[in-house]
């Protein structure tokens, strides 16, 4: 059974950082691309960033180019997602996601459970 679990949202002040972590479990992901997503409250979920397999590929949202980074470790099965100079508008829950294909639109294969970020003004 595939699982996704992540762990490292919480609050944090506007001009923060925040390392979210995905931990995948029940099979080897390295041969897949892998994302962040993310979904405010009344808004639809929406695409953050990813990377392909390899590592040689990344991908971001404009608005959160330059600020957040992902990256992954394929000896720990784990993604991550470095989150910098953070807004009140990154507020969401941030969900890690197993991805189907690396074009748009992106599809997801599996999702995780999904961790809350809260940024204060």
């Amino acid at each position: 059974q595939v699982q996704l679990v992540e762990s490292g949202g919480g609050l944090v002040q506007a001009g923060g950082s925040l390392r979210l972590s995905c931990a995948a479990s029940g099979r080897t992901f390295s041969n897949y691309a892998m994302g962040w997503f993310r979904q405010a409250p009344g808004k639809e979920r929406e695409f953050v960033a990813g990377i392909r397999w390899g590592g040689s590929s990344t991908a971001y949202a404009d608005s959160m180019k330059g600020r957040f980074t992902i990256s992954r470790d394929y000896t720990k099965n784990t993604v991550y997602l470095q989150m910098n100079s953070l807004k009140p508008e990154d507020t969401a829950v941030y969900y890690c996601a197993v991805l189907a294909n690396w074009g748009e639109p992106r599809q997801v294969r599996y999702w995780g459970q999904g961790t809350q970020v809260t940024v204060s003004s």
